[in-house]
């Protein structure tokens, strides 16, 4: 879709620091994230709500979420992790293309949605390469 930054990250038109890439989805570091390592999985044909989404294509973008979410969890440190998706402005969905969130939680350390910190691109693109590490298999991306 033209002016997606999700699907112009997806086209290679704009940078992201991805975790994970095969012919149906990707998995990028969010650039504002709510905690170190958040992840956000998106699937490569654009759609704005899970609504609109086959169910089958629902199915097979939410099977790639357990191995990405070990591996964020075992890149960070993190002691467990939560899931969101959002669909529509009201639910607080800011880019118009479906996207899962997995961000990781650590003992001890609270997370407020409003101060989050805004890492540098090498700092994202060093934190990709440790998850990536933690994928099973050869390198996804």
């Amino acid at each position: 879709m033209k002016n997606c930054i999700f699907c112009e990250i997806i086209r290679g038109g704009r940078r992201g620091a991805f975790v994970y890439r095969d012919g149906g989805a990707i998995a990028i570091l969010d650039k504002y994230p709510i905690d170190l390592g958040h992840c956000l999985v998106i699937p490569r044909e654009h759609h704005e709500t899970i609504g609109e989404m086959d169910p089958r294509a629902v199915g097979d973008l939410f099977s790639r979420v357990p191995k990405i979410a070990r591996a964020v969890v075992a890149g960070t440190g993190a002691d467990a992790f939560s899931i969101a998706q959002n669909n529509g402005r009201a639910a607080r969905q800011i880019v118009p293309h479906v996207h899962i969130h997995i961000i990781p939680r650590f003992n001890g350390r609270t997370t407020e949605w409003t101060s989050r910190t805004i890492p540098e691109d090498d700092e994202l693109e060093q934190l990709a390469g440790e998850i990536r590490g933690h994928l099973p298999g050869p390198d996804q991306t």
